[in-house]
């Protein structure tokens, strides 16, 4: 059984606080070590079974946020602001033609001389997020998944690139919330922690006080595998598609799932009574 640490993050009205701030915390890997070359998860099982703490990004794993609300729309409309306010040229023309909304995020901020703008484009892109978990869609089995999880004992938490009000959003409506309450960790003002920065996933190990050997990362991007190799947490990708498990395995992944239900069973099979 997991101990969660003394203490809830909470405001005085009680609303979650999530991390927000930009200072860096101590990689737990580099205060308990890493052993190197030893006791390697070689199987989905070895993954599961050994995570003492999951870490979840969120977009892709958890839900599909921009399913109705797509991504490539609010970046458009990201780049229209940027030019009303004069400021395209912050951008290459490529940024232009196709933009990503944190790409365009660490393009706005990325001579570090317009952090007005940096830091308003920004908040643009968290009202957009907001408005966005009104539709967004469930990933199929991440619900009972991260309760099952929760019920084993099992710390969870969320390290995204992705608003952190977002993700607290979409857990409430959803109820789950509790599941990993206090430990919401997602975009700050500094886009330079976005991942595939391993500052989420370090401050999530921090506040857990594990290991990173004894974490486990689900994701579904070239950045959550570099993130989670920089923290030396290991990781299990989630490819909904083909396209995804090209990605993920390019960038050196090595387990991956095509459904959550593979985790859900494993973990409900952990649990059936022995004949």
């Amino acid at each position: 059984m997991v101990r969660r640490p003394v203490g809830h993050h909470l405001h005085g009205d009680g609303a979650l606080l999530v991390a927000s701030g930009t200072e860096r915390v101590e990689p737990v890997s580099e205060r308990a070590g890493r052993v190197e070359g030893c006791g390697r998860p070689e199987s989905l099982r070895d993954l599961v079974m050994g995570a003492r703490v999951v870490l979840w990004d969120f977009d892709g794993p958890v839900c599909r946020l921009f399913a109705g609300h797509p991504a490539d729309g609010v970046a458009r409309g990201l780049v229209d602001w940027l030019a009303a306010v004069g400021h395209e040229g912050l951008l290459t023309r490529e940024e232009r033609a196709h933009p990503d909304p944190f790409l365009l995020l660490a393009a706005v901020d990325r001579e570090r001389r317009h952090g007005d703008v940096a830091a308003e484009f920004e908040e643009r892109l968290t009202r957009e997020e907001l408005r966005a978990v009104a539709t967004a869609r469930p990933t199929p089995y991440a619900d009972p998944l991260i309760r099952t999880w929760a019920a084993h004992g099992a710390g969870l938490a969320v390290t995204t690139n992705n608003s952190p009000r977002a993700v607290s959003a979409y857990l409430e409506a959803r109820g789950l919330l509790g599941c990993f309450t206090p430990h919401v960790y997602g975009r700050t003002r500094d886009p330079r922690l976005l991942k595939p920065d391993p500052y989420t996933l370090e401050r999530a190990l921090h506040a857990w006080g594990v290991a990173p050997a004894h974490a486990l990362m689900v994701g579904d991007s070239p950045a959550d595998v570099a993130a989670a190799g920089k923290a030396g947490v290991p990781f299990l990708g989630y490819a909904r598609n083909d396209r995804k498990e090209e990605q993920l395995r390019s960038a050196g992944a090595e387990v991956l799932v095509h459904s959550l239900e593979e985790v859900l069973r494993m973990l409900r099979d952990s649990s059936a009574p022995r004949e």
